[in-house]
């Protein structure tokens, strides 16, 4: 399994990275928006140096073109509802790919504990296409797991790539577990060390979903 931690590298996509974390900056909502489709735009376009590629002949005004362009079916999969800028970042470069969409929640036992709930999918058949999962956070990797499960009911992808901007190591350790070893690559912005008591990544961002569309009951 393929880890793509793009902190590792200088790139402007840091500096975006930094503006979400930054406490100040996260006060203009419209601007954390933009900065999450901005990293997931950054990673469309690294992601597709992946795919599968054969030389298609373009008809011009004035003659044939040979380019290569990609031949992956895409199916870009979002977890509800932080998900929905950085699935707009990949949709902007991935513009012809399938959409799904699953709602994952924490349902709180008590102040600590904490059982994660599917709800909701919509989605296209998955066989044999190129399966995108996206979540900005990914804490424990329990949304991811039972989101991979809930989009299996809709096929069997012939290769997967989970995509987050924020990951604990912890939750990277459990992905390597879960997902198929050989067909899956896992890219995050950064991958912070730990967890805290609430499960919330440290140093993280707080609250993606919040922080993008407001405080929630």
């Amino acid at each position: 399994m393929k880890i793509i931690n793009f902190s590792e590298t200088n790139s402007i996509l840091n500096q975006y990275v930094s503006e979400i974390r930054n406490v100040e900056v996260q006060k203009d909502r419209m601007r954390f928006r933009r900065n999450i489709e901005r990293i997931g735009e950054i990673m469309a376009y690294e992601m597709s140096k992946e795919f599968d590629y054969s030389t298609k002949n373009i008809q011009t005004p004035l003659g044939i073109s040979s380019i290569n362009t990609p031949d992956n079916q895409l199916v870009i999969s979002t977890i509800l509802r932080a998900g929905l800028p950085f699935h707009q970042g990949f949709l902007r470069y991935f513009d012809n790919a399938e959409n799904a969409f699953v709602s994952a929640y924490r349902k709180y036992k008590d102040a600590l504990k904490f059982d994660i709930h599917i709800e909701y999918i919509a989605s296209p058949r998955i066989d044999g296409k190129t399966l995108i999962i996206t979540d900005p956070m990914l804490a424990t990797g329990g949304s991811m797991e039972l989101s991979y499960g809930a989009m299996l009911t809709k096929g069997v992808p012939s290769e997967i790539h989970v995509a987050s901007i924020i990951a604990s190591q912890q939750a990277v350790d459990h992905i390597q577990k879960i997902f198929p070893y050989e067909n899956t690559t896992i890219w995050c912005a950064a991958i912070d060390p730990e967890i805290n008591d609430h499960s919330y990544i440290v140093p993280g961002l707080g609250d993606a979903g919040d922080l993008a569309y407001g405080e929630k009951e």
